[in-house]
């Protein structure tokens, strides 16, 4: 048996993509970027025009069956990818290859949290109507969505996805016990939170003051109030993660009744 080729150097994202000047971007700043500085995740660019086959730089065409807009080519998009995944990192081709789009599957705590359990990613930005899809097939390329609207590209949603997993690696947050109880992590939405001054007034007059469980130095009660916060949140706001949670009954946990 072959022993498997462990992954070389830190967590690396390499970003495929028509726009490289877009990044890092935000990652170059406060958290992200001083992981970046300092070594903890690592960032890659491919220019996918550097690709293309004619001396105008041509990445797309038009749609086969027509329809408007232009459609990324195969041949192009291959040859990146080819580029991307050519490193002695990626030997085992351990890395998974996403691709952003509306189309995808709908991006997840969960998911984000396997992502930053492999060795990096390589995501594959999209433009015009999208990409032609037998690349997408010859790569195993995972399609994955932000969320049920179009951006111009898929270079903003590489930048959200790179920050959700980046934010997971060890070191990269101070203070790692904090990521247990954020939103998702507990099938929940996190519950709100507070700050001095205890009691404060808004520009309205009216004095907003803190919930005085939050002052009472009773930890089980605070645990128990902030329980009931994030319950009530997910309840109003996501009804779908509660059911998911709860089961269709609303009398407990679905996973758990399995």
């Amino acid at each position: 048996m072959t022993a498997a080729i462990p992954p070389i150097g830190p967590w690396t994202a390499s970003v495929l993509t028509l726009f490289p000047a877009m990044f890092p971007g935000p990652l170059g700043d406060s958290l992200a970027g001083r992981g970046l500085a300092t070594g903890l995740w690592g960032l890659e660019t491919v220019d996918i025009r550097g690709f293309a086959p004619d001396r105008h730089a041509t990445v797309d065409d038009v749609p086969f069956g027509g329809g408007p807009g232009m459609v990324m080519r195969a041949d192009v998009v291959d040859a990146a990818l080819r580029a991307a995944t050519a490193g002695p990192r990626d030997i085992d081709r351990s890395r998974p290859i996403v691709y952003l789009t509306p189309r995808g599957w709908p991006l997840n705590q969960a998911r984000v949290r396997g992502l930053a359990a492999a060795p990096g990613v390589v995501l594959l930005c999209g433009r015009y109507e999208g990409i032609d899809q037998r690349v997408l097939d010859a790569w195993s390329v995972e399609e994955i969505s932000l969320g049920d609207y179009v951006l111009s590209g898929g270079e903003i949603a590489a930048l959200a996805l790179i920050d959700a997993v980046v934010r997971l690696l060890p070191g990269v947050i101070g203070r790692e016990e904090s990521l247990v109880e954020e939103s998702f992590e507990q099938g929940l939405l996190e519950y709100p939170h507070f700050t001095r001054p205890a009691v404060w007034t808004d520009r309205g007059g009216q004095e907003r003051r803190v919930p005085e469980v939050l002052l009472s130095g009773h930890h089980a009660r605070i645990a128990e109030w902030r329980r009931a916060e994030a319950e009530r949140a997910t309840r109003e706001r996501r009804p779908d993660l509660w059911t998911r949670r709860t089961g269709a009954d609303g009398t407990g946990d679905a996973a758990a009744r399995k």
